[in-house]
Formats: structure tokens, C-alpha cells, sequence
């Protein structure tokens, strides 16, 4: 029996709850209310007269009839949209809405200065960045691409080397050395104040690793002060109150002023720089395909 057309966004509400694990995810996505893509998947499972998602207070997930529509419809959905995206390249001037997943030094540093000048240039292009430490899916929650460090990406995705490979700094302010002295070796720290990053995703605070000689070590200190962004993690340091993690390029100037002094350099390794990822199967639309040219632009990649 053929399904009503109207199942079409059925089956996209659908495969974006499933992808999402979340009706409240999808539904932001979607740019729609939790009710009602609640009530549109609900519909869509009395009228196949099969339950696709497995419900309880605490999880989601598909049954067996739910994850074979997304094996089978969830690639085409994909080359639907990519097709669609794809023709906004017959109007004389690109067009459309970019989404990036970032963190928040990526999106300072380079995302922004890459591509204001894309926003000055193409003013029917729209392009939204969302800060986030979680290691957020970018499929399921329909972003166009994320940021992450090089180590951090999926071996299924394209990606784009958009920043130097960089460290994380563990800094304070010479007041504070003064007084509580200056660690030698990480596990010095656990006998600092430190100032904390708190992960959205978990809710516990970012631990900090060190490396040498190939040894490894995760050294979690004591938070006098937590933070959810690096901008009031470098403030609380450069006032004294604790060591702090951040990245090299974000400090590197207060440190050559001196009003930062970083320790334990020989403990901090190099890691792989941030990246621009996305799905290797999406077509690119004439807005991303745009976004990417600046970026490759802007560090000469």
C-alpha cells in the first residue's frame, strides 16, 4: 500500500529523532516544538501499524523496523537534500544557510576571520556557529560541518586542516607563582588552585593530560574556579586565581607581555591542529562550497 505524501516529512522527522536520539535534539534541528515531532512520529507509526522507536524515561532507540528505514531511506534522504542544496548554483548569486559545530578558540580565532569577509561579500548567505565542547554529531543534528582537533575527527569524514598544530598551555598569573610556587611535574598540581573547564556533556570538569619521554599522565586539580568558556578561564588566571589550561595561541601574547608565565612546557605535547570536518558523501552547496574556499584561503591550505 502506498503512503500519503505528506509521509515524506514524516519519515524526515523520523530519521532526525532516531539520528539525534533525542526528540528534544531533533526538534531544534528541525526548528520545530518536542510536541509536535513527537505527534508527527507517533502518526507516522500508526499508520505503518509497526513501532519504530523504543521509548523508556531515560533512552531512545529504534526497533527492528525502525533502524531498517534508516539503513534504507536515511541515504537517500541525505542525496535528496544534497540535490536540493545543490541547485541553489542556478541562481546568479549563492545563497543559503551554513552551520558549523565549533569550540569556542576555533570560532574566535580562526572561523571568524576567515569568514566575515564571505559574510560582507554574499549577503544571501547566512552562516550560523555553534560553540560546543561536546563531540556533538553533525549528521543527526543537521549541522553542514564541525571544528574539532585533528585526533578527534572520524576516519568517515572529509577533512580540512585549518589551524597549526598547537598545545595546551598551563599558565598563571607571576603573582600567583610568587606565593604558591611553580609546579615541576604534573602531579605537582594536585597540590595547586586551578581554574576548570566544565564539560556540558558529562557535567564533570575537562581533565588535563601531559606527556613525556612517552609517558602519559591525566592529572585532574582542584577547581577554585570553573568556567564554561576560555575567555573567563584566561580572566580568572590572569586575576590570580589559579593555574589554568588553555590553548598556546589564545595566551601566547599575554605570556611574551608577562602577564602570564607557563609551566611544565616539557610536559605538554604537540597535537594535531584544528580541522574542518563533514560527511564525505554530502555534495557541498555553492554556500559551503564558498565557506570552504575561505577557509583554505585563510591559512594557505
Amino acid at each position: 500500500m502506498a503512503l500519503p505524501k505528506d509521509n515524506l516529512s514524516d519519515l524526515r522527522a523520523f530519521i532526525a529523532v532516531a539520528r539525534a536520539g533525542s526528540f528534544t535534539k531533533a526538534a531544534a534541528g528541525l526548528g520545530v516544538s518536542q510536541s509536535a515531532i513527537s505527534y508527527t512520529v507517533r502518526k507516522l507509526e500508526e499508520r505503518l501499524g509497526l513501532r519504530l522507536l523504543s521509548r523508556t524515561t531515560r533512552s531512545l532507540a529504534t526497533t527492528e523496523a525502525g533502524q531498517r528505514l534508516i539503513d534504507k531511506l536515511g541515504p537517500m534522504f541525505e542525496d535528496i537534500e544534497a540535490e536540493l542544496s545543490s541547485l541553489t548554483a542556478l541562481r546568479a548569486t549563492p545563497a543559503g544557510k551554513v552551520r558549523i559545530n565549533s569550540v569556542e578558540y576555533a570560532s574566535q580565532a580562526i572561523l571568524w576571520p576567515a569568514l566575515r569577509g564571505v559574510m560582507a561579500e554574499y549577503p544571501d548567505i547566512d552562516l550560523e556557529i555553534i560553540d560546543d565542547y561536546r563531540l556533538t554529531d553533525i549528521v543527526a543534528t543537521r549541522f553542514d560541518a564541525g571544528v574539532r582537533l585533528g585526533h578527534q575527527v572520524d576516519q568517515d569524514m572529509i577533512a580540512l586542516r585549518i589551524g597549526p598544530d598547537s598545545r595546551q598551555a598551563i599558565v598563571a598569573s607571576p603573582g600567583y607563582l610568587a606565593v604558591h610556587g611553580v609546579p615541576v611535574v604534573p602531579q605537582d598540581l594536585l597540590a595547586h588552585d586551578a581554574v576548570m573547564l566544565r564539560l556540558p556533556s558529562s557535567g564533570g570538569l575537562y581533565p588535563w593530560s601531559f606527556m613525556k619521554d612517552g609517558q602519559e599522565l591525566i592529572v585532574r586539580p582542584k577547581g577554585r574556579g570553573i568556567f564554561n568558556t576560555t575567555a573567563m578561564m584566561q580572566q580568572a588566571a590572569l586575576d590570580g586565581l589559579g593555574l589554568a589550561s588553555l590553548p598556546d595561541g589564545l595566551v601566547a601574547g599575554l605570556i611574551a607581555e608577562g602577564r602570564l608565565v607557563q609551566v611544565l612546557l616539557d610536559w605538554s605535547p604537540l597535537r594535531p591542529g584544528f580541522h574542518l570536518y563533514y560527511p564525505s558523501r554530502r555534495q557541498p552547496s555553492p554556500a559551503f562550497a564558498i565557506v570552504l574556499q575561505a577557509l583554505r584561503q585563510f591559512r594557505g591550505v
